[in-house]
């Protein structure tokens, strides 16, 4: 740690480095940690600097948040690892693709070139992973979804245009799952009902990741939480982190998040018409380090009763209303931010279909 360094220490159980670079790094610590469990740190008293030696600390890395790498929710509950160790199947239909995710066996589904789907659902088994070789496979005119099932990643597709009641991507009742580096596009030429969700969430989903994706022309993107009368099933789930994501040009939901709990970090918030994040039904959420460029309604909670705790983000011709505070201040795993004014060109650079280094 260079002098120019600095950290800190959250009064709730969470230990913040900023650095030179323009990073933020966050740890989770317990008040019952031993001082051998934390970093060495440096607290600064006036013209007195008190080092205090806490050792056996992991390196704390100043680079920028790695574009590879699985960071939150999904991270827990056992961890979320697709269908790794599994047979890999290369496919280029509709009907070839609905036979390979079925099962509960471990498969990797390697989808080459853009099918068009049915307009119907394409249900995933459990342990599997789906995803596109290069930079345009994936499925137009369909979607996927995740029913009572568990541990899924989606991986450098492009989805497209499915019109409702089918979502291009539901999670409904499952838990552990991966979306990651891919691109969702519809348009905002007909009618905001004419699709349904890109992303949604529901009936008690959990421990879930949405990184690194583009989210574009749409019109409602993003619901966590079905209902306002579903409290009985999502609360206590439907714990969600989004970080470094690009939603571009979306009229709202990104994300709406009912009950749950939702970590909103390092996102590009490009335009969005109508709102942005939208907490409601006692949902908590921890919106930090965020780029709003031209947002209306950035971060909403007073109209329909959710909490937001937001810090370090910039907003750029966007205006900020009044935030019910929450109590969401940390999580429970180690994650890196990207300084909100850096995460526009960071995000644009490396969030999507076709940016990804490694599968």
């Amino acid at each position: 740690m260079k002098p120019q360094d600095s950290i800190g220490l959250d009064p709730i159980n969470s230990l913040c480095v900023s650095t030179r670079a323009g990073r933020n790094l966050y740890f989770r610590y317990s008040c019952k940690t031993s001082q051998s469990a934390l970093p060495a740190m440096f607290v600064r008293l006036s013209s007195f600097t008190i080092l205090v030696a806490l050792v056996g600390a992991a390196t704390m890395d100043k680079r920028a948040a790695p574009i590879d790498q699985m960071v939150g929710y999904a991270t827990l509950n056992g961890g979320t690892t697709g269908g790794a160790g599994g047979s890999t199947t290369t496919v280029t239909t509709l009907a070839a693709l609905r036979a390979a995710i079925t099962g509960a066996t471990p498969k990797i589904v390697q989808i080459s070139g853009i099918i068009t789907g049915d307009g119907d659902t394409i249900d995933v088994g459990n342990h599997t992973t789906i995803v596109g070789i290069g930079a345009n496979s994936g499925v137009t005119g369909g979607g996927f979804r995740v029913k009572a099932r568990t541990n899924v990643i989606f991986r450098n597709l492009q989805l497209s245009k499915s019109p409702a009641p089918t979502d291009l991507i539901e999670l409904q009742t499952s838990t552990n799952i991966w979306v990651d580096h891919n691109t969702f596009t519809s348009d905002l030429d007909h009618d905001k009902d004419f699709y349904d969700g890109q992303l949604d969430m529901n009936h008690g989903t959990d421990f879930v990741t949405v990184s690194w994706n583009v989210f574009q022309q749409h019109f409602k993107c993003s619901l966590v939480g079905g209902s306002d009368n579903t409290g009985d099933e999502d609360s206590g789930h439907l714990r969600v982190t989004y970080h470094h994501n690009h939603f571009f040009e979306i009229n709202s939901r990104t994300p709406s998040l009912r009950f749950g709990t939702g970590h909103i970090y390092s996102n590009f918030f490009d335009n969005v018409l109508a709102s942005a994040v939208d907490s409601r039904d006692g949902a908590q959420t921890l919106i930090e380090d965020n780029q709003f460029t031209n947002v209306v309604d950035p971060i909403e909670t007073t109209l329909n009763g959710g909490f937001a705790v937001q810090r370090n983000n910039v907003f750029t011709n966007t205006t900020v209303g009044a935030i019910a505070t929450g109590t969401l201040t940390t999580v429970p795993y180690a994650y890196t931010t990207d300084a909100a004014a850096s995460v526009a060109a960071i995000v644009q650079a490396s969030a999507g279909a076709g940016k990804v280094t490694g599968l």
